[in-house]
């Protein structure tokens, strides 16, 4: 799974890091959770608690998007075979499929290809009757690689928008509000389109707390944001959006446009949603890996968020503490989180939020004494998509001995440029496209 793994373990720590890392996506993936989710005896499908005569129902249709999509829906054609008669998936990450229709999309912005795939995913639904059962793929990355824009907005306006928020700091449930109302899919307008149909969700959320309106945008579950608060976002955020943006939700606030569909829409009564892996799923499977090898495990949790330099800075503290007294628990250990930190562009380099954790780490490692050979903390800070921002990444693998310029990993920092000094380091962790997207794993290494 990791690219040049020897390399990177180099020492014990190290590798119990990318073995919690390595369990904790493997756990994740759709092949995994699907299987556990869902099974077939007789006409009686299982998802999750719930059950569904398919003797009752003309045709299964199967739908979606994001980063695992085509995993999911590839794990549906195993338990389910030829009694799924179509289907379309978007997705940046394609694999071989029997019955469904995969197609490409890209992430984190959006692209034309992506526009015609949500097309395709669109008409799919508005195909589908009432005696048809669609499984909906929703996974992470939805919002990206399922653009559908809205009224006059060109794709070329929802790119520079997405841009600009992403580089905003703005958390992933105020850039959802805006992209719902520049969609014809998002925020439960998918549902609608597939309506009267029975729809049922099978989510990989990579969404702190699991807000089905924020995973994927929302594409199949009731919306509470509104045309004013995508608004309002843009405006905290001072975000200069294209004309054709700012009228579009002019328009939907003083009421010219429909809101997105609410709990009480009549859209959502054949819709259940059953999320089916979150980052709980990747920390549990990181901890048992971590026990395994003889480390006591402290997952500190799943709903990390914030700036990544700051919370870096918490969690080697919090190392250091075990390391130094026993507290809150006795090394050797493994120090676990989730969720999903930011990062705030003032720069123009590459890099994202896992590593830019990483860098900071590494620099509060070297200041606590950790230099030289390493030292007896390694961290370990990954997307488990495998692409941490916009780059080839999924994160980075740091120790003591990472820094030996302070001044150099600082002015990386500060120009957002932390992803070309740490590969000049060896310490980028690469896997390319995982299947999964579960949020971030951050995993600290306290041997001693």
């Amino acid at each position: 799974m990791i690219e040049d793994r020897d390399r990177l373990a180099s020492s014990e720590a190290r590798e119990a890091a990318l073995a919690c890392v390595e369990a904790g996506i493997e756990a994740g993936h759709p092949r995994t959770v699907v299987r556990e989710a869902v099974s077939l005896e007789g006409d009686t499908l299982r998802v999750a608690d719930t059950t569904y005569d398919l003797g009752e129902y003309d045709e299964v249709v199967v739908l979606g998007g994001g980063n695992a999509a085509a995993h999911v829906a590839v794990a549906l054609e195993t338990v389910l075979g030829d009694r799924i008669d179509r289907g379309v998936v978007v997705t940046d990450d394609p694999v071989e499929t029997e019955r469904v229709t995969v197609r490409e999309g890209d992430h984190p912005v959006p692209s034309e290809r992506g526009v015609e795939g949500t097309r395709a995913v669109l008409e799919a639904a508005d195909a589908a009757g009432e005696e048809t059962l669609v499984l909906a793929a929703i996974t992470g990355g939805g919002s990206a690689v399922m653009p559908a824009p809205a009224g006059d907005v060109s794709l070329a306006a929802l790119q520079s928008t997405t841009d600009a928020l992403l580089a905003s700091g703005a958390d992933i449930s105020e850039i959802n509000a805006v992209r719902k109302h520049l969609s014809e899919l998002k925020g439960g307008r998918l549902a609608g389109r597939a309506a009267p149909a029975t729809v049922v969700s099978l989510i990989l959320s990579d969404v702190v707390g699991n807000d089905l309106s924020v995973i994927a945008s929302g594409p199949v579950a009731p919306d509470a944001s509104t045309f004013a608060e995508a608004l309002a976002v843009l405006e905290r955020y001072e975000i200069d959006a294209p004309d054709a943006v700012t009228a579009h939700l002019e328009r939907g606030a003083v009421g010219e446009i429909g809101e997105t569909p609410g709990p009480d829409d009549p859209a959502f009564e054949r819709v259940s949603n059953h999320v089916v892996a979150d980052g709980m799923t990747v920390l549990e499977a990181a901890s048992d890996a971590a026990a395994e090898r003889g480390y006591e495990p402290l997952v500190l949790s799943s709903r990390v968020r914030g700036e990544a330099r700051d919370a870096a800075t918490m969690q080697v503290a919090i190392a250091e503490e075990i390391r130094a007294t026993g507290t809150p628990i006795e090394p050797p250990a493994v120090v676990l989180s989730g969720g999903e930190t930011t990062v705030t562009v003032r720069g123009d380099g590459t890099g994202g939020p896992n590593q830019e954790f990483a860098t900071s780490a590494a620099l509060e490692l070297e200041a606590g004494g950790e230099a030289g050979d390493g030292g007896d903390i390694a961290v370990a800070a990954v997307d488990t998509d495998g692409i941490d921002g916009a780059t080839d990444a999924a994160g980075a693998l740091v120790d003591g001995a990472t820094v030996e310029d302070p001044e150099t990993a600082r002015a990386a920092l500060e120009k957002n440029d932390v992803y070309p000094y740490l590969e000049a380091r060896n310490a980028l962790v690469l896997t390319g496209p995982t299947g999964t997207n579960l949020n971030d794993l951050r995993v600290l290494v306290v041997r001693s």
